[in-house]
């Protein structure tokens, strides 16, 4: 989860990416509006509009949107796969388009981890050889990179099968090793493009899990790729909604849930069933100093945790911090019910 930190580990700050050869000429004169439709009658495509947002150390930030969305040219741009028209991006505090070859170079190699859609694994070279490969291009010794390779091989739970080749492995399995490789080099950065929508729906479920208790051991600093808004719901720190190249809104999963901005962001809050993902917190209210039962609830839970506890009381309950183990809101169960059915 994200840390307290005034620095982010990415900025970005108005940033357009713009297909077609006048694309730059034709956002100069725009003075930053730029109408999709207009650009399109020109010959050229807006793949971002105007993406300003920080991401911040031990953060996942899921980017999610339908298909022609911007989600994925809006990562490529903040990895530098594709040059951004206009705009500045920073990592770390340093200017990513002012960085030439060699940096770039170096801060692929050292800072950034990449997983896409397609696993993208040498089919002549077995599990731990697939791991290993980047150390060995990063100049480690075999010895070290097999070490390494081995260390990964645990972590996203393959033992037994680093000497299978690819074919040798389900989709899934070929999944982990994507991950096993991406995270071998030690990435502060982690960036992840649709890595589990060509997988099974069971399958992806443990995938996902798999992800949290990775990310819940590393604390990487995180922007991940999905069309899929219950996958976003269910990973995210934050989620960026996109539409037509556009943020449509950038927010937590409760507030997105609860409160979402457009007309766009609220079909796909609709059908979400509420009691899976809304925590205590988003719909608690403040502190009541006339509680005299005993009941708690803890501020983390999901609401479909406790919602026997909840709708059994006939009394206001409090809201605990677990962490700090003092009581922080209350919750009345009129409240819960109202969140979940409306008035």
């Amino acid at each position: 989860m994200q840390n307290s930190s005034n620095n982010p580990v990415i900025k970005c700050e108005s940033v357009y990416k713009i297909f077609g050869t006048n694309a730059k000429k034709l956002l100069e004169n725009t003075e930053g509006a730029v109408d999709a439709k207009k650009f399109q009658d020109a010959g050229c495509i807006v793949g971002v509009n105007n993406a300003s947002f920080e991401v911040h150390k031990g953060e996942m930030l899921v980017v999610m949107g339908l298909s022609g969305s911007g989600k994925s040219t809006l990562l490529r741009c903040i990895s530098r796969l594709g040059e951004s028209t206009s705009g500045k991006i920073y990592i770390d505090g340093e200017d990513l388009n002012a960085m030439n070859s060699k940096q770039l170079i170096e801060l692929r190699r050292n800072k950034m981890g990449m997983v896409f859609q397609n696993f993208a694994l040498l089919p002549h070279k077995t599990v731990i050889e697939n791991i290993a490969f980047p150390l060995q291009v990063k100049g480690n010794n075999t010895t070290d990179s097999m070490n390494k390779a081995l260390e990964m091989v645990e972590l996203v739970g393959l033992k037994g099968r680093e000497n299978y080749f690819p074919r040798e492995l389900s989709g899934g399995q070929q999944q982990r090793v994507g991950i096993a490789r991406s995270l071998a080099v030690e990435p502060d950065i982690w960036f992840l493009d649709e890595p589990f929508s060509a997988l099974d729906p069971l399958i992806r479920k443990e995938m996902q899990d798999e992800f949290l208790r990775l990310q819940g051991v590393l604390n990487k600093t995180i922007m991940f790729v999905t069309h899929d808004f219950d996958e976003a719901l269910r990973l995210a720190d934050r989620i960026a909604i996109m539409k037509d190249g556009i943020i449509e809104q950038l927010d937590t999963p409760d507030n997105i849930v609860l409160n979402p901005a457009t007309d766009y962001v609220k079909k796909f809050t609709e059908d979400v069933p509420r009691e899976k993902v809304l925590k205590i917190e988003s719909i608690m209210d403040p502190v009541d100093p006339n509680i005299s039962n005993n009941s708690n609830v803890s501020k983390n839970d999901i609401i479909e945790k406790v919602a026997e506890v909840i709708l059994n009381s006939k009394e206001t309950l409090n809201v605990i911090d677990p962490k700090e183990n003092k009581v922080v809101g209350s919750l009345n169960p009129s409240k819960v019910i109202k969140v979940l059915f409306g008035d």
